[in-house]
C-alpha cells in the first residue's frame, strides 16, 4: 500500500496542539519543509503558519485556486462538502465518542459499565446455548443403514 497523504495545497489537517487544537483547517500555501500556512473559516481558525509537527494530516483533499482567499476557502469547503466527509469519516467519529465519554460524570460512567456488564452477558449466554446445541446435536447416536 503506497503513501498517498502528502503535504500538499488543499490538504485538509487536524490541529493537535495550540489554541485550535482539535479543530480542522485546511493548507494554503507551504512556507519551508516545516511550516505551512493553513486557513479554517468554517471552524473558527485564522490564516496562519504553523509548524507540521503540530498538525495531522487527513485523507481528504480541497481543489484550491491560486491566491485564494478565506471567503473563498469557506464558500469551497461548502462546494466540496468537506465538513460532511469529516463527520462522516471514522477519525471525526472516534473523537467525538471520545469527547462524549470524557464529559461522563463517575454516575454516568458506572450506568455504562452496568449496560456493558448485561449485554456481555446476554451474547455470552447466546454463545453458550449455541454451543450446547451443537453438542448436543454430535452426541445422537448414528444409526447405520442396512
Amino acid at each position: 500500500m503506497k503513501y498517498t497523504r502528502f503535504v500538499e495545497r488543499g490538504r485538509v489537517v487536524f490541529i493537535t496542539h495550540g489554541a485550535y487544537a482539535k479543530k480542522v483547517a485546511v493548507i494554503v500555501d507551504i512556507i519551508d519543509q516545516n511550516r505551512v500556512v493553513i486557513d479554517g473559516p468554517c471552524h473558527g481558525v485564522p490564516r496562519r503558519p504553523v509548524n507540521l509537527k503540530r498538525l495531522h494530516l487527513t485523507k481528504f483533499v480541497m481543489k484550491l485556486p491560486d491566491n485564494c482567499g478565506t471567503l473563498g476557502i469557506q464558500d469551497l469547503w461548502h462546494r466540496q462538502n468537506i465538513g460532511k466527509l469529516w463527520e462522516k469519516s471514522a477519525w471525526a467519529k472516534k473523537l467525538a465518542k471520545k469527547e462524549r465519554r470524557s464529559g461522563l460524570n463517575d454516575f454516568q460512567r458506572f450506568q455504562v459499565m452496568v449496560a456493558r456488564k448485561q449485554r456481555n452477558n446476554i451474547i455470552a449466554s447466546y454463545r453458550h446455548r449455541k454451543s450446547t446445541l451443537e453438542t448436543i446435536k454430535n452426541m445422537r447416536p448414528k444409526v447405520k443403514s442396512a
